[in-house]
């Protein structure tokens, strides 16, 4: 595999789900014209986020798609030569998930349920439960969405399984509890960017990280899309505003490039790690 173009959106979207699909449709446009291989869209990109973690409104919830929604197809062809990922609310026999999947002109070449839910999504969602990655046209890739990233077995069990690039997609807000009076200062956004780079450097992996921006009943969204080196090095970055964040990055050389000296994956001890408290 060469060198592809990763681009990664900072951008806003609601419960409009045609104003949603054409937001998508200009990104992918927009991603197009700077030679992008790879886009990785925010979470909830098809219907927008929760209004109030804490206490989501059951009336007022985003509105659910089957895995094979039109919706879902319509970006496939949009994407055509490009791969895509995005996240939406997939709904069925009375469940809701937090999912997110990935597509090109071929149709769907991979998906996730989010795994780790905070105290607020339980009320809205039902959990995944594994992370599976899978091939694309422009590598291995496995997907996470927002709170996954805080769990490092998250992103190490992609890895294992083959990933070359991690797609977080987040709808991550400021701190709900603490909000800092600018952004850049906020508790939040200092963790946003740390799990970025400290997953993409213990896996020594490429990692695309997409977020929304503006705002969500209670909910403002940091932005802060970004491409990762496997060194843990920010290679672009939209900070808190909308836009595109692209790097281009031959996956395959530079991860063997960083693994040549240290290969965290092959020099782990499973035997020595607790899985659970005694």
């Amino acid at each position: 595999m060469t060198g592809i173009r990763i681009a990664a959106a900072a951008a806003h979207f609601g419960r409009d789900l045609e104003f949603d699909l054409a937001r998508i449709a200009k990104l992918i446009d927009d991603a197009r014209g700077e030679g992008a291989d790879l886009l990785v869209l925010p979470d909830a990109a098809l219907g927008g986020y929760l209004a109030d973690l804490r206490h989501p409104d059951p009336e007022a919830l985003p509105p659910a798609l089957e895995p094979d929604d039109p919706l879902i197809h319509r970006v496939a062809r949009l994407a055509a030569e490009m791969v895509v990922c995005l996240g939406y609310c997939e709904g069925g026999d009375d469940v809701n998930y937090n999912a997110a999947v990935c597509v090109n002109g071929d149709g769907v070449l991979g998906r996730h349920r989010k795994v780790h839910l905070p105290a607020g999504e339980i009320a809205a969602y039902a959990p995944g439960d594994r992370f599976d990655a899978f091939d694309t046209p422009v590598g291995r890739i496995g997907m996470l969405i927002d709170y996954d990233k805080t769990f490092p077995e998250s992103a190490r069990s992609l890895a294992l399984d083959g990933a070359q690039i991690l797609a977080c997609l987040s709808a991550w807000p400021t701190s709900i509890t603490n909000r800092a009076p600018r952004m850049a200062q906020d508790r939040q956004a200092k963790l946003f960017d740390l799990y970025d780079q400290a997953r993409a450097a213990e896996n020594q992996v490429v990692l695309a990280s997409s977020n929304q921006t503006g705002a969500m009943g209670g909910m403002r969204f940091l932005g802060q899309a970004k491409v990762v080196g496997p060194g843990g090095d920010i290679l672009a970055r939209t900070w808190a505003k909308a836009g595109l964040a692209v790097a281009e990055v031959d996956a395959a050389s530079e991860i063997d490039r960083a693994r040549r000296i240290l290969h965290h994956l092959n020099e782990r001890r499973p035997d020595a790690y607790r899985e659970k408290r005694s």
